[in-house]
């Protein structure tokens, strides 16, 4: 069942060619030898076999939940899940168990798909690389690829620092999907954080309009950006799960109150009505050769189709990402104050005064990047700078999101951009800049979206020199994420994306790369 899609796979279940079960230890299975990717802190093993019988019994009878029963799913860990460890990655929150599931995470399980367990991420979900997790960074399934070894110079560095990172917040669960662990996961994106480890792992990752999932029980980072993102290895199976997911919800007041229909995309879909937007804008410095490229053979892909394809202009796009670090880290400022030791989580031994615990919890609970946001929040947010800085960030925030009404209501219909500025980086290569900077150039092409509130998707569409991914970015109009999702399966249909090949890794997962010497030199 490797790189099958949840339609393939759900159908298979259905004419019994394989079990719930017999699928669930597969994926168990697979967890155990890519342990090295870090992808999972907590894997439900117990839970998910319990899930997987149960569903096998409603297969046997005829009576499935829904079109994701017996599938194996995995979820960000800053999602609140019932009896299962929530930790964000963080010190404050390690141990923490939720007594309740987040909207999202009910809805999958109510439609019978079977959680594997929770994934790895940037503490707090503050980061682009999933590097900066108490439990150790997550790596990227592509940097122990064949495709990728083949591209090595024979003698390259064989330090450990020298693997691929899978790119951030939600790289865990990116990489779950990457490796075959699972066939779908949850991510959260406040800046980019489903798209950009999409991107580079080779998967589909998609980002609603604000509003059409449910935020509620999604530890916060910045609540009027925060969106719930969807992972999966092909646009329908992002339809197919978005359709379990989308919808009102009374427990989250910001969910539109319009009825969703569940949609399926069209196998045969006519791009000549189109009108594809390239904004100039994102002609970014530190673009490379090959981005650029694809992006070009796209938009002539589209236009040899019959599509229609502009340049657009969105002039306020060079100030997104100070008014991004701004707003992102007043929010994050008020949201980390209830990290404080006295009700749940992290709590410091230091008791000699009340003040004197909460700035022992703090410091020992957050990590130098976290406490780094709270401060500059705070800064922001102080009487003599609210105007200066936070009100001013508004305003900007609300130019941005008139340049993307401009365009579109000029009759664009999508927008088509890079996703990242390169192929994925080495660990040795990222750590080299600070997180700021690192997420500034990370989320460059994908935090806009987050600030206009509109659905965005990312899609593989070829691998670089060096044997990576390379994807590209599609933005839509709000509430238009089905036909976003139709322009991104038409993209889809004509790149061909390669499959995984991860068998060196799989043959030998207690010594992944031990030595590079040996790789075929070019």
């Amino acid at each position: 069942m490797r790189g099958r899609t949840v339609r393939e796979v759900s159908q298979a279940l259905r004419q019994g060619r394989i079990s719930p079960t017999e699928l669930c230890q597969r994926c168990l299975s697979l967890i155990k030898k890519t342990k090295v990717l870090n992808a999972y802190i907590t894997v439900s093993e117990d839970q998910a076999m319990k899930q997987a019988a149960d569903a096998e019994k409603r297969l046997q009878k005829g009576n499935p939940l829904g079109a994701l029963d017996g599938v194996p799913f995995a979820v960000k860990d800053n999602f609140s899940t019932a009896g299962i460890e929530t930790t964000c990655a963080s010190k404050m929150l390690k141990g923490y168990v939720a007594p309740f599931n987040a909207t999202v995470v009910q809805r999958l399980l109510d439609q019978g798909a079977v959680l594997m367990g929770k994934t790895n991420l940037d503490e707090f979900a503050m980061g682009s690389g999933s590097v900066d997790s108490i439990f150790g960074p997550v790596r990227n399934p592509w940097g122990y690829s064949e495709q990728y070894r083949e591209q090595q110079v024979e003698g390259q560095d064989t330090e450990d620092s020298n693997w691929v990172i899978a790119g951030g917040s939600s790289g865990g669960s990116a990489v779950a999907v990457a490796s075959w662990t699972c066939f779908a996961s949850l991510g959260s994106d406040t800046g980019g954080s489903t798209r950009n480890p999409a991107a580079h792992c080779g998967v589909v990752g998609f980002k609603s309009s604000y509003g059409l999932l449910s935020r509620h029980g999604l530890i916060p980072l910045v609540n009027s950006m925060d969106v719930p993102g969807i992972m999966s290895r092909c646009v329908d199976d992002t339809s197919t799960v978005l359709g379990v997911l989308a919808g009102h919800d009374p427990k989250d007041s910001t969910t539109v109150q319009d009825l969703f229909k569940p949609f399926e995309l069209p196998e045969e879909i006519d791009v000549r009505n189109l009108c594809v937007g390239i904004p100039k804008e994102y002609h970014a410095s530190g673009l490379s050769a090959e981005t650029l490229e694809m992006w070009g053979k796209a938009a002539d892909l589209f236009e040899n189709a019959g599509a229609k394809v502009i340049e657009v202009s969105l002039p306020h796009t060079q100030y997104s990402i100070v008014c991004y670090h701004v707003l992102c880290t007043a929010e994050v400022a008020s949201n980390m104050a209830r990290f404080d030791g006295l009700e749940y989580g992290h709590r410091s031994n230091v008791e000699s005064s009340t003040e004197a615990l909460y700035a022992a919890t703090r410091h020992e609970g957050f990590n130098d990047v976290v406490r780094g946001r709270i401060l500059a929040g705070n800064y922001f947010l102080l009487k003599q700078n609210y105007d200066d800085y936070f009100v001013k960030a508004q305003k900007v925030r609300r130019l941005i999101a008139n340049d993307f009404l401009k365009v579109f209501g000029s009759g664009v219909d999508v927008l088509l951009t890079p996703a990242t500025l390169s192929d994925a980086s080495t660990f040795a290569e990222f750590t080299k800049e600070d997180n700021r900077t690192r997420c500034a150039q990370e989320d460059i092409f994908t935090q806009s979206a987050n600030l206009a509130g509109l659905p965005a998707v990312t899609v593989p569409a070829t691998l670089s020199g060096r044997g990576l991914p390379l994807s590209l970015q599609f933005i839509g109009r709000a509430f238009c994420d089905e036909q976003l999702l139709t322009v991104a399966k038409w993209f889809e249909q004509r790149m061909k994306f390669p499959l995984l090949n991860l068998q060196t890794l799989l043959n030998n997962p207690s010594e992944p790369l031990k030595s590079q010497t040996s790789l075929r030199a070019l």
